[in-house]
């Protein structure tokens, strides 16, 4: 008797749960699901495979996005640090060229987009919208005009540094080498006069600022200069996980309160305390070799390259964290900055160490269902899922049109 009275108090836990699972699933195939960076394009271009083969990359592939639902995930254009000042435009219109080919390559399933309308239109036909971020701002090799020419070009964000300062902002630094001092990063105090110039005809231009990877000072000048929100690409929460990389609650606070949006990067460090003391330990563990390797090798920067790479593989695999450390940060923000500043940034085929349980594009849904689980309503999901993006993007577009009538900044470089 006593096991049917248990099994009768088990059947309600079971339908709720079963309740949520089929309402997670029609609510995640209804709404349209934006991820702001992707860095497929930089796999595809060191090794090119069909995406439309199931493992074309490490976290993405037509068959998994659609396992996902996935409607409009960026690709990232991204330029490594090594390309400043050594053919950073090349790469970046090498990068643009590829993404191109890849949408072309798949008229049935993919299609190039630019505007927020672009990416529903996408969802009504039943395809995946691929847009494009440039991911290092010396891509534009300190050139106003280059900038507007990725602009005619379709990228619609540029984040403005990655690990390396550039000639006019400042990055949060190389946060994964064993000797990073962040004080080697802080060049310029946040922005140059040419940086917030930058900011100001990315504006004029109707692209996302994305403030992801640069530094505190940078993030204080872009939400003074700009005239439009803007987004962290792919970053998480500092009170959760405290990495350089990620934002404070401040500047949470600030982003939101200008209409901006950030989308969480799902890379473990990122997510799990844990995991990122846990890699800098390994860093530190790995400092005496690689030192001796940066000296030994400082006149030969492809040996060097060479041996940092077998370094990296000699030390133990990152920690990963559980997926609901996702969930987690998504809360924080809307906790701290409210529940139309958050989106997803998930950083697949740039990162190694994904959550246990959310290990490439196909696992989206499970966003849908454990935030309904912890009581958010069917409305919040989906702008977590996309809709602050969208609104975000269209923000940006009307500022676009109101500043139709400025001429094109013409400022040049001067190398202060």
């Amino acid at each position: 008797m006593r096991h049917w009275l248990l099994a009768l108090l088990f059947v309600p836990v079971v339908a709720r749960a079963d309740d949520i699972a089929t309402r997670a699933h029609k609510l995640h195939a209804e709404a349209i699901v934006v991820d702001t960076h992707l860095d497929a394009p930089d796999q595809l271009s060191s090794k090119w495979a069909d995406v439309a083969t199931r493992g074309a990359t490490d976290h993405f592939d037509i068959p998994r996005a659609r396992d996902g639902g996935l409607t409009a995930p960026f690709f990232s254009i991204y330029v490594a640090a090594s390309y400043a000042d050594n053919g950073a435009a090349k790469r970046a219109i090498e990068l643009i060229d590829l993404t191109h080919r890849v949408v072309d390559g798949h008229p049935k399933d993919l299609v190039l987009a630019a505007t927020a309308a672009d990416i529903r239109a996408a969802k009504q036909a039943g395809k995946i919208a691929i847009l494009m971020g440039i991911e290092g701002g010396h891509a534009i090799e300190d050139s106003l005009a280059v900038l507007r020419e990725m602009s005619r070009a379709g990228v619609r964000y540029m984040t403005l540094t990655h690990t390396n300062t550039n000639h006019w902002a400042d990055s949060s630094g190389p946060f994964y080498e064993p000797d990073f001092d962040p004080k080697k990063s802080a060049v310029h105090d946040g922005l140059t006069a040419f940086g917030k110039d930058v900011v100001k005809e990315m504006n004029r231009l109707g692209m996302i600022v994305d403030i992801s990877h640069v530094s505190d000072a940078t993030i204080r000048d872009v939400l003074a200069v700009s005239r439009a929100p803007v987004m962290a690409s792919h970053s998480s929460c500092r009170a959760l996980s405290n990495m350089p990389r990620n934002l404070t609650d401040d500047q949470i606070k600030q982003i939101a309160a200008k209409g901006g949006v950030v989308m969480i990067n799902v890379g473990s460090g990122f997510l799990d305390q844990q995991a990122y003391d846990q890699f800098t330990a390994a860093l530190a563990k790995a400092r005496p070799a690689y030192l001796k390797l940066k000296a030994a090798y400082a006149k030969d920067p492809a040996r060097l390259r060479s041996e940092l790479l077998a370094l990296r593989k000699q030390q133990d695999k990152p920690a990963r964290a559980a997926f609901a450390k996702v969930v987690d940060h998504i809360e924080h923000v809307i906790t701290v900055g409210g529940e139309d500043a958050v989106g997803i940034g998930a950083d697949f085929d740039g990162i190694d160490d994904p959550p246990v349980g959310f290990e490439d594009v196909s696992f989206y849904p499970r966003i849908s269902e454990e935030l309904l689980r912890r009581g958010h309503s069917e409305a919040q999901v989906k702008k977590v899922l996309g809709e602050n993006f969208l609104a975000l993007f269209a923000r940006v577009e009307a500022v676009k049109a109101k500043l139709a009538s400025e001429p094109p900044a013409t400022t040049v470089y001067s190398g202060k």
